[in-house]
């Protein structure tokens, strides 16, 4: 983890306080932290760095205990794929990454990719803010995108078809700065980040997929600037109770609060502002976002986005 995040980084055990956390190093490369603890100043919870990443999910040793498909070999490829094809010349890569890059504006500042997967976005806005930071849940897949960033490239099997394979080879372009990235662990409901500390966080793929899509948005309400402040979020909207009770959905339902689309009732969500400044929305869209099996199957997703500033 880059020295400079810890100053950045509080206790997401203590939220809605904000405690501080204070490093200790034992190992450290070029400001990079290799080992360490980052440990809160309130609670004194304790939050390990091992090989440069940074473990800030409260709930870890309980996510260890149940299965996760994130967490595969097999499943960390077919992300790679879907994020960096592209780079591959592969003319079934889906150009959803660069279309959502488009949307956002250079800016000053941190941006935060929630949900960010083996990292293609936070890339992307590393070549349009001062920092950019992605966080996710999966182990698998930040060390994946801190190695991407470290190495600048990277090697790995991609299934064709039974137990075949090909071995591809990734190498990020220039554009994209690996001194202004960095990749942590972490929940999307608690951020490791103070009130109105982000220029702008990007959510995509991510809502229909968390326990509790609401306080989703509440959080990345909380992290970002009241002004000058930029939010992108893009879904299929796959409600589906193996992530979230019916209750907890924004979207999907005949009645109650948020009957109807869930990118209908985001919009209003933002546009309404209860919690915090409102939001001024730009028309919606959508992209279609590609994931790979193998040689012979990929799923083909329509992800509906919408574009908030305020």
């Amino acid at each position: 983890m880059k020295k400079q995040l810890a100053q950045l980084l509080i206790c997401p055990a203590c939220l809605p306080a904000e405690a501080a956390l204070q490093a200790e190093i034992v190992k450290e490369e070029d400001e990079d932290i290799i080992t360490g603890t980052l440990v809160c100043t309130g609670c004194k919870t304790r939050f390990g760095i091992e090989d440069g990443v940074a473990f800030l999910d409260p709930d870890r040793e309980r996510v260890r205990e149940v299965a996760n498909k994130y967490e595969t070999d097999a499943v960390v490829a077919s992300y790679l794929w879907s994020h960096y094809a592209e780079l591959l010349g592969d003319g079934n890569a889906s150009e959803a990454y660069a279309a959502w890059a488009t949307r956002m504006q250079p800016h000053g500042g941190i941006s935060l990719d929630v949900g960010g997967a083996v990292g293609r976005f936070t890339f992307e806005m590393s070549a349009k803010c001062d920092f950019a930071i992605g966080i996710d849940n999966s182990v698998a897949f930040i060390k994946t995108a801190r190695r991407l960033m470290k190495e600048r490239r990277m090697t790995f099997q991609l299934k064709d078809e039974g137990l075949l394979s090909n071995e591809v080879t990734i190498a990020l372009p220039s554009a994209w700065k690996s001194e202004k990235v960095e990749f942590i662990v972490g929940d999307a409901l608690r951020l490791p980040f103070g009130n109105s500390t982000v220029s702008s966080l990007s959510s995509l793929n991510l809502v229909d997929k968390v326990p509790s899509p609401l306080r989703h948005l509440h959080e990345m309400d909380r992290v970002t600037k009241d002004k000058d402040a930029q939010f992108l979020l893009s879904d299929p909207f796959s409600w589906s109770t193996d992530a979230a009770d019916r209750d907890e959905w924004l979207g999907g339902k005949p009645d109650g609060p948020y009957a109807g689309k869930g990118l209908d009732n985001i919009t209003r969500l933002l546009e309404e502002g209860k919690r915090a400044p409102a939001w001024r929305t730009e028309k919606p869209g959508s992209v279609w976002w590609k994931i790979r099996t193998h040689t012979n199957h990929y799923e083909l997703i329509r992800s509906c986005f919408v574009k908030a500033s305020r």
